[in-house]
């Protein structure tokens, strides 16, 4: 999927606390290997002495910070977040980590996910005197928890915080100089723990555990709140346990990494299999196999290696074209497009194309990879797509389109492959989808699939997840 604007994820996060030592140079990396997850903003909290010190910029990581700024960050133990606005607006007041003083010390918190009461415990708060600095979620979980540390020691007034929350949320924080994880009670959001020889790491993926060289140890559980402190783990303790999880199916399909393994699978894994399973489901006379670049990719493979097909590259994607460039008239927007992804003629020319992606989002950009493909020459466009039709839009932390914008939504199949301008159009069926994943489908959010979301959302349909409370 090439439009940035048609389905964005909320945010990476990391967290590390070393026995000695700098955190903020690996926490740099880490973020770095977690770019893909948030393209707006980025920042670094790190404690030394006691005193929480935060720079964060507009920007990717490397346009945010260099090596002077790391220098003036040091502390062993850190956070680190890279951020895409879901809630609240793309401004570097909304940029975290998000740093509160109180009476105890202080707090800093980096969050990935998405709260659907937000309105409802911020105007509570501001009842109560709280004044707000923005206008993100992210705020009111600190503020939230500001509240109960007056009040309680800091696994009671997390487990009073997550009586509260209602959403998607992986929290690292820095509590004075303790690093803190939390994960929701069913586990929307990735998070994960590795090791390595002076500490530790949290990550909302295992691939910023791999490029600090650390080892992957396990997730981070739903419902569990994990504490490090001086590269040691202190504590760990599940204090909410659901009788389901609820992981966003869309991690698998294309937020993560396809070298991260969620929730003990690979995956890479995941989506061959996926690929696999569409050319079963949907298969097609064709003379060549090719990914829209660079999330159709993995489903490409496994569609060309089961159906036969040759895998080739109909497309090349121009890797140092950033998120914003000089589009002066209206009239340029194909140039501009081309400029990010161009038809390779003559891979294409005279032939039966297969062209994987995946998903469908609002349309637009598939009609435009289809007619791109078909003026390269191309003799039939089949168009396969690695999820089922997204009918519903999300409120757990992906900025999608509103039902009205989900061209599957208001268009059966063979609607939407005339308004892309296909030939033939296959969808991955949902039990496609989760057999490939390998997890029950209560263990999963296929809310944007179905219709049907694991929490109350005002208006939507509902699937109750029991929630029984862990002594600690």
């Amino acid at each position: 999927m090439i439009e940035a604007r048609a389905m964005r994820e909320c945010c990476g996060i990391v967290g590390i606390s070393l026995s000695e030592g700098n955190s903020s140079l690996p926490i740099y990396y880490g973020l770095y290997a977690l770019q893909h997850r948030g393209q707006e903003s980025a920042g670094i909290a790190v404690c030394e002495n006691g005193e929480i010190n935060v720079l964060k910029g507009m920007g990717l990581v490397y346009e945010v910070f260099d090596e002077k700024k790391l220098e003036l960050l040091r502390g062993n133990a850190g956070i680190g977040h890279v951020r895409y606005s879901t809630t609240g607006a793309s401004r570097i007041e909304n940029a975290q980590p998000l740093v509160l003083d109180f009476k105890g010390g202080s707090i800093a918190i980096a969050h990935n996910g998405n709260l659907v009461n937000t309105q409802e415990l911020r105007r509570e708060l501001e009842r109560e005197g709280r004044v707000f600095h923005t206008d993100c979620d992210s705020e009111v979980i600190a503020q939230l928890l500001v509240k109960e540390l007056m009040r309680h020691d800091l696994l009671t007034a997390i487990k009073e915080i997550m009586l509260r929350l209602r959403g998607s949320y992986s929290l690292v924080m820095l509590v004075n100089d303790a690093l803190v994880a939390v994960r929701d009670p069913l586990g929307f959001r990735p998070l994960c723990i590795g090791e390595f020889d002076s500490g530790y790491i949290v990550a909302s993926e295992t691939a910023a555990i791999d490029v600090l060289g650390g080892r992957f140890l396990q997730d981070v559980k739903p419902g569990e709140v994990v504490i490090f402190k001086d590269g040691e783990l202190l504590e760990r303790h599940r204090l909410y346990k659901a009788s389901n999880t609820a992981h966003c199916v869309f991690e698998y399909i294309y937020f993560a990494r396809a070298d991260s393994v969620l929730d003990g699978r690979l995956v890479y894994d995941v989506r061959l299999k996926i690929g696999e399973r569409l050319a079963e489901e949907h298969p097609i006379e064709a003379d060549m196999v090719t990914p829209v670049p660079d999330s159709g990719v993995t489903f490409a493979i496994g569609y060309a290696r089961r159906s036969g097909i040759p895998y080739m590259e109909g497309f090349i994607k121009n890797r140092y074209v950033g998120r914003t460039f000089i589009m002066p008239e209206q009239r340029m927007r194909d140039v501009a497009v081309r400029l990010k992804l161009n038809v390779v003629r003559k891979n294409v020319e005279d032939r039966r194309v297969v062209v994987v992606d995946d998903s469908i989002v609002r349309g637009t950009t598939s009609r435009r990879i289809v007619n791109y493909i078909r003026r390269g020459g191309a003799r039939e466009v089949h168009f396969r797509v690695g999820s089922p039709p997204i009918i519903a839009p999300c409120y757990m932390g992906i900025d999608m389109s509103t039902r009205e914008e989900l061209i599957a939504a208001n268009h059966d199949v063979d609607e939407i492959c005339r308004l892309i301008e296909a030939d033939t159009l296959g969808y991955l069926s949902l039990e496609g989808l989760i057999d490939a994943i390998g997890l029950p489908a209560r263990s999963l959010c296929l809310g944007c699939l179905t219709g049907r979301y694991p929490i109350e959302i005002p208006g939507e349909v509902c699937i109750l997840r029991q929630l029984t409370l862990s002594q600690f």
